[in-house]
């Protein structure tokens, strides 16, 4: 029993039989009392990628002890609501290894307790450089489903970002994956540098994936975000997501909500995009979608001013924008200020941005390395309608979903 129940192997047992952690620990007074002394497994890795970076400081930004302390005697109390796990799952490292193992650990057991049946958590493990694996293990990952070599699940989460996704685009059959994945009805999700793996799945496999939190970035923190987590169920759930946004803040304030020329109208088309740095260094490449009447979504995070400014050119000399219907700009956040001029910022980047396209410009999208994320699909049909207070609706329709039923959403921030 010693064995069983060491830390690695008690974990990987439990989500096997379809237990948390967090439930297991109390089969036995001395595993609550074991419980006691370790209640929550706190991160200290101080490696900080765009996939993770924090914006304000907050409990995940805090050494371990100080946050410890700020937690409430609620929050160390252990979870133990959880589901059978039935969502066939696979993870993908395309990108960054993860810095914790207790981090990975802690995700694994909250997707379990959520629903999620994880067929191959020994990937987390994975390690080459600063790469979670070679670049042909990590392009495995997805290179395998599209041969047959491994059935595809329902869905494909993310382990995190940083960087590296780019390196395996070659190296996967995006065509023959994108065509498995609409048979399946499968999931891709993640954002920040699986962008890169998004853009190619819909350039070339015309597949929609999940702008969404991903396992080790979201799912391994000390404290999730609660609605992030919320968010993440709706949109792999609800067939008809909608998205409403009252101003731009998230993305500048000193933008309005919509930026346009004429009377903001309704619009539908297809909405593409992700990370600003990852989308323009796509562009020229056979990667980066080239979508008719589309809308452009793009956020970033620690970018300057005249940094986003010169990646938006790219995407403009390239002529990406042409055709499009519109831009929509997720989070911007901490872009700082320009050591030259103060007045140079964020807001009148994008003013320029509309001066050279002559686009309509949505701004404060929920969504990119910020909390309260609103996950959505990308790749998907959009419905962009403004409201009467100056803000904007975004609707989705045609993308893969999974039945509510079998997600129980508290399992992803429950403490193992």
């Amino acid at each position: 029993m010693t064995k069983i129940f060491s830390r690695l192997n008690r974990r990987q047992f439990l989500r096997q039989v379809g237990i948390s952690a967090g439930a297991g620990l109390l089969a036995t007074q001395s595993m609550a009392q074991a419980l006691a002394s370790n209640n929550i497994v706190l991160d200290t890795n101080k490696q900080l990628t765009k996939d993770d970076l924090p914006t304000v400081l907050t409990d995940e930004s805090l050494p371990s002890q100080q946050a410890a302390q700020n937690l409430s005697p609620e929050t160390l109390q252990p979870n133990t609501s959880c589901i059978t796990p039935s969502i066939e799952t696979r993870l993908f490292a395309s990108s960054n290894v993860g810095g914790s193992n207790e981090r990975n650990e802690l995700a694994l057991d909250r997707m379990a307790c959520a629903g999620f049946k994880v067929d191959n958590p020994a990937i987390t493990n994975r390690q080459y450089l600063r790469f979670a694996g070679t670049d042909s293990q990590r392009a495995s990952d997805l290179q395998n489903i599209a041969t047959g070599a491994i059935k595809a699940p329902k869905l494909l989460l993310g382990v995190r970002g940083g960087y590296g996704a780019v390196r395996l685009l070659p190296m996967v059959d995006w065509s023959t994956l994108g065509r498995v994945m609409k048979e399946r009805g499968t999931i891709l999700a993640g954002f920040s540098d699986v962008t890169a793996i998004q853009c190619a799945l819909l350039a070339k496999g015309e597949m929609s994936s999940l702008a969404a939190p991903m396992l080790y970035s979201e799912f391994g923190k000390t404290k999730p975000d609660q609605v992030s987590c919320r968010q993440f169920v709706q949109a792999l759930t609800n067939p008809n997501l909608a998205i409403s946004i009252r101003d731009a803040s998230l993305t500048s304030q000193n933008l309005p909500s919509i930026l346009t020329n004429t009377e903001p109208k309704t619009i539908t088309g297809t909405i593409w995009g992700g990370n600003l740095s990852v989308v323009s260094a796509l562009a020229g490449s056979e990667y980066l979608p080239r979508i008719d009447g589309g809308m452009v979504f793009l956020e970033d995070v620690g970018e300057q001013a005249y940094r986003i400014e010169r990646m938006l050119y790219d995407l403009y000399l390239a002529g990406i924008f042409k055709g499009q219907q519109a831009i929509v700009f997720g989070a911007l956040s901490g872009a700082g200020e320009d050591s030259y001029d103060k007045r140079y910022d964020v807001a009148t980047v994008i003013r320029q941005l509309h001066k050279l396209t002559g686009l309509p410009i949505y701004s404060g999208m929920s969504f990119g390395h910020i909390g309260k994320k609103h996950s959505f699909p990308l790749g998907a049909t959009c419905q962009l309608t403004p409201n009467t207070e100056g803000g904007y609706q975004l609707t989705f329709t045609d993308y893969p979903t999974i039945k509510a039923d079998a997600i129980h959403v508290e399992g992803l921030w429950q403490n193992a």
